[in-house]
């Protein structure tokens, strides 16, 4: 498996993963974010295992969206797109709901309640 930057052919793939995870995720945005270079990929034999929409921040970037096959969960792939995206940019930060925690505080992530069930998190250095 490897984890690259999406390109423009990613798109649908994309779409399918954040879908089935029944993450929202508006099409065009996802497609600019594509353009910025701003979409990972986890691809293993041409196929789209897992993805990372990520949004520049001042102080890093923002995890918009992560989403991996259901059949490819707890191998890794979310950990790689997560490593590969703090290498890149340094500090990342994401929000997300209580029954993801376990993954956030796999990776470190510092973590504040937002309410009852929605945390924000964080980890890597400033850039």
């Amino acid at each position: 498996m490897t984890v690259r930057v999406a390109d423009p052919d990613d798109h649908l793939a994309v779409m399918r993963l954040l879908d089935a995870a029944m993450l929202e995720a508006d099409a065009a945005a996802v497609e600019a974010r594509i353009e910025a270079g701003d979409v990972l990929v986890a691809v293993e034999e041409g196929r789209v295992l897992g993805a990372a929409v990520l949004e520049p921040l001042d102080d890093g970037v923002f995890l918009r969206s992560i989403a991996v096959r259901r059949a490819r969960r707890g191998n890794g792939i979310g950990t790689a797109l997560v490593d590969r995206a703090t290498r890149r940019h340094g500090r990342l930060t994401a929000e997300f709901d209580e029954r993801v925690r376990p993954f956030y505080a796999s990776m470190d992530f510092e973590m504040e309640r937002l309410s009852d069930d929605r945390l924000r998190g964080s980890t890597g250095d400033d850039p």
